[in-house]
């Protein structure tokens, strides 16, 4: 088959307490198909992420991207390409996606080194990446229906230099924080219950480290929940910030972020990667 376009959606990733294991989809797409680049697409070689995943699935030929995901912000550019690109090399032999999703996430989380993100990008929704396999959270009509209004500072952060960043070991104290406030996240949408996401988003690993240093990530944080969020964290490795709320207080969100930066208001994606 050829012509063939798959998307995937771009990813928040810890979501604060669930640290390489908690992921959220978003609705900001990457495309890849394969041929030569149509308008507003960048043919890519065989060097890039996008098309190492695509070989990595039996994919043959040339290749083009389409995304709308900022690169090195924290929601999941480079997750997303691997896993539209692996799709489209699964979509090329003729494979549905559904059935081989497993095959997709294997090769897209060795890929990128930890699977949190690029699970949500391959199952859409908000899973947990547990064992290898992205475990579905139910989205009842409350969460489901939230807007994540996204912060992305006017900065970039390398995800290996953050992570190189964290300390090896953690005190037991944060360790027992962390599992509480993993489980309170956990229910919060198990119960449709978004009172329980402040509890939820209560980081005690990586967050302490990694907020400080990005301008403007504290003020973020507290301005988006005076101005209605349920909850913030630090978007993946960063220097994002997300913000989950009701969608009537979207905009209100997003005008009361800091200076030196840009919002965006994205919903859940429910989808994850499917051919279009």
């Amino acid at each position: 088959m050829s012509g063939l376009v798959v998307r995937a959606p771009a990813s928040s990733a810890n979501l604060g307490a669930g640290f390489d294991v908690f992921g959220m989809a978003l609705s900001l797409p990457a495309d890849v198909g394969d041929g030569d680049a149509p308008d507003g697409a960048q043919q890519v070689d065989e060097h890039h992420p996008a098309h190492v995943a695509f070989e990595r699935c039996g994919g043959s030929g040339p290749i083009w991207l389409r995304c709308s995901i900022p690169m090195a912000r924290g929601l999941g550019f480079s997750g997303a390409v691997r896993v539209a690109a692996a799709g489209l090399g699964v979509a090329q032999r003729g494979d549905d996606l559904a059935g081989a999703a497993a095959e997709i996430l294997s090769v897209t989380a060795e890929l990128e080194g930890h699977g949190d993100n690029v699970a949500a990008s391959v199952a859409g929704g908000v899973v947990a990446y547990v064992d290898g396999v992205a475990v579905p959270f139910p989205l009842g009509p409350v969460l489901g229906a939230a807007a994540f209004v996204a912060w992305v500072p006017d900065v970039t952060t390398s995800t290996d230099a953050s992570r190189r960043a964290l300390a090896d070991q953690v005190a037991r104290g944060d360790a027992v924080a962390n599992i509480a406030a993993a489980a309170a996240f956990t229910l919060a949408f198990a119960h449709d219950d978004p009172t329980l996401l402040a509890a939820g988003t209560r980081d005690h690993l990586h967050q302490g480290v990694r907020v400080p240093p990005i301008p403007g990530a504290v003020a973020a944080l507290d301005a988006g929940v005076a101005a209605g969020a349920w909850a913030g964290w630090l978007s993946g490795s960063g220097p994002t910030v997300g913000l989950l709320g009701p969608a009537e207080r979207a905009d209100a969100i997003a005008d009361s972020m800091p200076a030196g930066g840009h919002t965006k208001v994205l919903g859940i994606d429910r989808l994850g990667v499917r051919v279009v």
